[in-house]
């Protein structure tokens, strides 16, 4: 019996874990630029269609760059840029599977804002208030959540951990929409919102980390309950 010729996408993969292997044992490093592609193909043992679409897909993920008229280079491969994508994937989730986001999200948040208790400088935790205050100082639900986000983002920064940080921004951009319909939906939800991130922020001045923990949870914890009863979202 003959063999079957492997699938395309199988070779393909093959390609991947190849060249990601390739950087993870330093034979390319960051900022280098990559072999050609019929180069590599012929390195490899890979045709160089599916060589082709392992370096489009690695690109899409942000470990490759394609530079115009100069060839394809390895990337800084900082958090930020390689888990871009995930931020893609959280916005298109919905009902039970954003619920599960924001649970996550809860877990990872309450952790970073703990890390920031213990490590925050003075100058971050001022512009950890000066968003505070802008949200309290705003009226529009829109100029609110954009201050949230910062808010949280400052939080994340100060934790010193930037793949924390990188995944963070992705469920907090996800979760902006639905603030922003609990914001429209639920009689005093925005007062109770600045009531927990002024708690966040106390815990922050006060280097607490095990309050700035429960500060954290509690208010994410809220938009999480909040959601689970509205499966339909």
């Amino acid at each position: 019996m003959e063999e079957t010729a492997p699938r395309k996408g199988t070779v393909t993969q093959r390609a991947i874990e190849r060249i990601t292997a390739m950087i993870r044992e330093g034979e390319l490093e960051p900022g280098e630029r990559l072999p050609t592609e019929r180069d590599l193909a012929v390195r490899l043992g890979i045709s160089r269609s599916s060589m082709r679409e392992a370096i489009r897909a690695l690109t899409v993920l942000g470990v490759l760059e394609a530079r115009h008229g100069s060839g394809i280079y390895v990337t800084r491969l900082e958090a930020g840029d390689l888990l871009e994508t995930f931020g893609v994937v959280a916005d298109l989730s919905r009902g039970r599977q954003l619920a599960e986001l924001l649970e996550v999200r809860r877990v990872l948040e309450s952790t970073a804002t703990a890390l920031a208790a213990a490590r925050i400088t003075p100058e971050a935790l001022a512009l950890v208030g000066t968003h505070l205050a802008a949200m309290d100082a705003s009226d529009g639900p829109e100029e609110i959540l954009a201050h949230d986000l910062a808010f949280h983002r400052a939080i994340a920064a100060a934790a010193g951990n930037e793949t924390m940080a990188a995944i963070l921004e992705g469920l907090s951009s996800r979760t902006f929409r639905a603030r922003v319909r609990r914001g429209h939906q639920e009689e005093g939800a925005f007062d109770r919102t600045r009531r927990e991130h002024a708690a966040i922020h106390r815990a922050l001045a006060a280097r607490d980390p095990e309050a700035a923990r429960a500060a954290a949870a509690a208010h994410v914890g809220a938009v999480e309950e909040w959601l689970r009863t509205r499966p339909e979202d």
